[in-house]
């Protein structure tokens, strides 16, 4: 790897996230309501999503001010009351349909980077 490609990559990486962690933060509260240190490790699992509490938050200010989401607090048996964030039913029909795309835009993207790279020698 030659110097700069890892900042390189770090920057990639973080474009792409930029791109769909609307999407998949929505996603994680399809099943049931979810509070943000509970995202945020969802998203540390995940490895390639984890991000920052100075990115999530912001994001979910932004998600219930577009009514995409709800809050509600619940006391907790371990600390001080959480914000739990809930799916309304546009943020419900944002994921269906970011879920239909997805696998047309993952495709195409897909085909670009796997076009087969001609050998030295080949003819063209």
């Amino acid at each position: 790897m030659e110097p700069g490609d890892s900042d390189k990559q770090a920057r990639a990486a973080a474009q792409l996230r930029k791109g769909v962690l609307e999407y998949c933060v929505l996603a994680l509260m399809r099943d049931r309501p979810r509070y943000g240190v509970e995202l945020l490790a969802a998203l540390e699992d995940s490895g390639a999503l984890a991000t920052s509490q100075g990115t999530v938050y912001p994001l979910l200010s932004r998600l219930r001010r577009d009514d995409l989401v709800t809050t509600t607090w619940q006391e907790s048996a371990v600390g001080p009351p959480r914000r739990y964030y809930a799916l309304t039913d546009s943020g419900r029909a944002a994921i269906e349909e970011f879920t239909l795309l997805w696998p047309g835009f993952r495709d195409a993207v897909d085909a670009f980077l796997n076009v087969p790279r001609p050998s030295p020698g080949d003819p063209e």
